[in-house]
């Protein structure tokens, strides 16, 4: 966003920016500066910054797993959650407070400390995740040069935490399903970073930001220049392999009831549990965030007069993002789970050759001028 003097890049200087607006910003500076600890209210503004992501991640977290009931409810012929709060918007409430009431049990055979430690480190990088991830113009906590190389790095942490869960629980189920999420997830990443890479290829750049910003403008003057005009494939791919990673159905093999009883999770309860949860729903918005970033042109769209750009941008980050969290609800409720053969074949046998062709084509079209 453009100030008349100055650049804002990300969340940090819109920050300074609505306080120095305020008035009130200098003065504070000034206390901070006559101390000698500027570097505190730097801090202090980076804290903020993290206080504001955590509760709209927590917050997210609690409307998805009230949409999730609503959208199964609704492909069921169904009402879902009704009592409590109006149309039920209070039960992600319940849910949690039952959770945190809940006695946590520890298996006499299992691993205590790697038990115990598990929960945190899948759901430490679903929040990580966000850092890079441009929420609207100048609404990103930073917009780092290596940005998409970041998110797949940090997904990649999460199969590693569920094995650690799985074997430390000492069951058979839990580590088969442990054992399933990493193969599952060794599958879909190549595939994925595939069709990530063909998107770098016409965008020269790791940057988030600098992707969306490739996607502004229109052909024609009316079709928006998103790079899923130019890659359908890679963005079906792209999709498939997400919903893949996340474990949701029909690629739910990591916790398939049926089979093996909850998983990886199995022996879990109370709050650790609950952390899986979280992680679950955050890593859903985190993918589905992505998805609209690389290939649904992120925040940008028509903006209105008289009404700042970061609530519009914001506004239409979100609607995208919750079409793509649509897709995957339904998804989960009208398709049957494959099985595990299926699902490896269909990996490594369709969708890596496929990738591979579709960053072929996306060479072609760099190579030609297209883009």
């Amino acid at each position: 966003m453009w100030t008349g003097d100055k650049m804002i890049t990300n969340s940090y200087e819109l920050i300074v920016y609505v306080l120095t607006a305020l008035g009130v910003y200098d003065q504070i500076h000034s206390v901070f500066q006559l101390l000698g600890i500027e570097y505190v209210l730097k801090i202090i503004i980076v804290l903020v910054e993290l206080a504001v992501l955590f509760a709209f991640v927590l917050v997210t977290i609690m409307f998805l797993t009230w949409m999730e009931r609503k959208v199964v409810a609704m492909v069921q012929s169904r009402y879902g959650p009704m009592v409590t709060g109006p149309r039920g918007l209070l039960q992600p409430v319940m849910d949690g407070i039952k959770l945190i009431g809940k006695e946590d049990i520890i298996p006499a055979k299992a691993d205590r400390w790697i038990f115990t430690l598990a929960p945190f480190i899948v759901f430490i990088p679903a929040l990580l995740v966000f850092i890079p991830l441009p929420f609207g113009k100048s609404l990103i906590i930073s917009d780092l040069s290596v940005g998409l190389l970041y998110i797949i790095a940090i997904s990649a942490i999460s199969p590693i935490a569920i094995l650690l869960a799985g074997w430390a629980s000492n069951n058979k189920y839990s580590l088969m399903g442990a054992m399933r999420a990493v193969a599952q997830d060794i599958s879909y990443t190549v595939p994925l970073a595939l069709t990530a890479i063909a998107v770098v290829l016409f965008v020269g750049s790791l940057s988030t930001v600098d992707i969306v910003n490739a996607q502004g403008g229109y052909w024609f003057g009316i079709i928006p220049k998103w790079f899923i005009f130019l890659q359908p494939l890679g963005f079906v791919l792209f999709l498939i392999a997400s919903i893949a990673e996340m474990g949701r159905i029909p690629f739910d093999f990591q916790e398939s009831e049926q089979e093996l009883v909850a998983g990886f999770f199995t022996e879990y309860s109370g709050m650790k549990f609950a952390m899986f949860f979280l992680a679950e729903y955050a890593h859903l918005f985190a993918v589905s965030g992505i998805v609209v970033t690389l290939f649904l042109g992120g925040w940008s769209g028509p903006t209105v007069p008289f009404i700042p750009v970061q609530i519009t941008s914001l506004i239409i980050f979100l609607i995208k993002t919750y079409a793509v969290i649509f897709f995957a609800m339904w998804l989960r409720d009208t398709v049957p789970r494959v099985r595990i053969d299926q699902l490896l074949n269909l990996g490594w046998k369709i969708m890596v050759p496929l990738a591979l062709l579709n960053l072929l084509a996306a060479g072609f079209l760099v190579a030609a001028g297209v883009v």
